[in-house]
């Protein structure tokens, strides 16, 4: 026998353990991301019609309890989102499901093979759309019909009050939602200028863009007038952004507010959000709603406009590994369990203050 022959079997015994180990990790690991995105409950696909148009959607349905379950109908915020918001969605679920209720959500037009364009839409279009799927859902002998509310992030502000004017609704969450679509805007803007450290000159700069696109809108300029007045600094504008622009910027929710006098309202409020100015939102919602006594208001100062840890949010990384192995822990501290314990409060006739 050659003298090398042993150790060459010695380093081949390394390598295949060595090899051995990595792959049991990696199944572990892979073990640990599928169990950490498996939820308590069940899905199905579903279709909606609405007039001449179909919405895609999941109905979100809870295990082993009792039918007719409640329902909470998902109103998107801004963007392309699809009916799961990229799963993000399944934890609020899973919460609603523990607390006894269904959830139905649905691709925005366009979106994950939708027909149709969302950014063709007004706010009063996805009202309309939303009312189609909850008459839907009432007609479903597993949804009690008297225990249908609204969930919206964001956007979803100006849309959720709208919806209740269309159709009875039991409840609503309403996550960082905004009331001007223009002072939105602008403290958007600002804000995203602190958080940069932007000189003052550049601070003006962008101030007077702004006030520029306004002017634009309010004579109902083209897209391409746009680009002319930008100089073809558009900032990522679309023709289609620009219709959509066009529609909904005179978005005001203040006095669809009125539409939810009486109805429990959950008002969620972040801390680090600097899409939306809390503290306007917090006030008109106070000033419409305060006096029906149906309003909870619940402030999470860690939390960003997502209702993320924003310590999280800060970083691709850790809001990527949190995903994989711990998606729950996503959110700031004690939301998922206030909205659960919110829908747990209805049956038993409470709501907050």
């Amino acid at each position: 026998m050659s003298p090398k022959t042993q150790p060459r079997r010695r380093g081949l015994r390394v390598t295949v353990w060595s090899l051995v180990t990595v792959l049991l990790l990696a199944a572990g690991l892979a073990g640990v991301v599928l169990w950490q995105n498996s939820y308590d409950l069940d899905e199905q696909r579903v279709t909606i019609r609405h007039g001449s148009h179909t919405l895609n959607g999941v109905l979100a349905t809870p295990k082993d309890l009792r039918k007719p379950y409640g329902l909470v109908v998902y109103v998107h915020g801004d963007g392309p989102v699809d009916a799961t918001h990229d799963d993000g969605y399944k934890p609020m679920w899973e919460a609603n499901a523990k607390a006894g209720y269904a959830s139905l959500s649905w691709d925005k037009p366009g979106v994950a093979g939708s027909p149709g364009n969302w950014l063709e839409q007004s706010m009063d279009d996805r009202a309309d759309e939303a009312a189609a799927a909850i008459a839907w859902a009432r007609a479903r002998p597993d949804i009690d019909a008297d225990r249908i509310g609204l969930w919206g992030a964001s956007q979803a502000g100006w849309v959720l009050p709208k919806i209740a004017a269309k159709t009875p609704v039991r409840f609503v969450i309403a996550v960082s939602p905004a009331i001007n679509w223009l002072r939105q805007g602008r403290h958007h803007l600002l804000a995203e200028l602190r958080a940069d450290g932007a000189s003052a000159a550049r601070t003006k700069a962008a101030i007077a863009k702004s006030d520029t696109t306004r002017r634009l809108l309010a004579r109902h300029a083209t897209f391409e007038e746009y680009v002319e007045a930008t100089r073809g600094d558009t900032d990522g504008m679309t023709a289609d952004r620009w219709g959509f622009i066009s529609k909904n910027y005179t978005a005001d929710a203040t006095q669809d507010l009125r539409a939810l006098r009486g109805i429990p309202v959950l008002l969620t409020l972040a801390g680090h959000d600097i899409n939306v100015d809390t503290a306007d939102t917090e006030r008109v919602y106070r000033k419409v709603l305060d006096p029906g006594g149906a309003l909870t208001v619940k402030r999470y100062p860690h939390g960003s406009h997502s209702m993320l840890k924003q310590s999280v949010e800060q970083s691709d990384v850790r809001i990527t590994l949190t995903a994989l192995f711990s998606p729950r822990s996503l959110f700031v501290n004690g939301f998922l369990k206030d909205q659960r314990q919110f829908l747990k409060d209805l049956g038993r006739g409470g709501n907050g203050s």
